[in-house]
């Protein structure tokens, strides 16, 4: 049974790392949605595709629950098995246009880029939206080289006909600086699986997000 064409409908985009959580991922994931995230991105790269079928089955079910969004980073076919709400692409990933024929309409791409010629191919390959970044620094995306600073970030959406989503770095007190530049909203990772309190520091940040917005 399809589903309807789904929408860009948030402004606060979650990507996991279990290992940055002090519980098992799922609880992690439920406190965060808790909290008032509404889009979770899986990312767990290391996890062999049996174990990542069944951690993105338990998550999509906990997703569903709260009305919120999933994503399946780089995996397809994982995303297609459990009818997540989209899938997120990167460098190594397919492109945005074979992925399209595979999904229809009834997902949403996300790709990642660093840099405003990526972000141009992104959007023009047929993502819905994209996150840019390191926005600031982050031991997560040293490789990616110096982070690109807040104007980057407005220059990119200024040029931008879909959303974009700063990456890297952000924590509640930058938060304002990344809306000002007029960005859809952020994407983030430590800053609430790391937190003691998961859905407390998500609350916050959702209602940071939102009044910047």
């Amino acid at each position: 049974m399809g589903k309807d064409i789904v929408v860009v409908d948030f402004n606060l985009y979650l990507i996991t790392d279990r290992k940055q959580t002090r519980m098992p991922l799922p609880e992690a994931v439920r406190l965060a949605l808790q909290g008032g995230v509404r889009a979770i991105q899986l990312r767990e790269k290391d996890l062999p595709t049996r174990g990542l079928l069944a951690l993105a089955q338990e998550i999509g079910s906990i997703t569903k629950d709260f009305g919120a969004k999933l994503f399946i980073n780089d995996r397809v076919d994982i995303a297609i098995a459990v009818d997540a709400d989209g899938v997120h692409l990167g460098h190594q990933s397919m492109p945005p246009e074979p992925v399209r024929k595979l999904v229809g309409k009834r997902m949403l791409i996300g790709v990642s880029t660093h840099n405003q010629a990526e972000a141009k191919t992104a959007e023009e390959s047929g993502a819905d939206f994209i996150t840019f970044g390191p926005v600031f620094v982050t031991p997560s995306k040293m490789q990616y080289g110096a982070p690109a600073g807040a104007e980057a970030l407005g220059e990119v959406k200024k040029r931008a006909g879909i959303p974009v989503f700063g990456l890297g770095g952000i924590r509640l007190d930058n938060i304002p600086e990344i809306m000002r530049t007029g960005a859809d909203g952020v994407a983030m990772i430590s800053a609430i699986f790391a937190a003691e309190d998961i859905k407390k520091v998500a609350e916050n940040i959702v209602k940071q997000v939102a009044i910047t917005h």
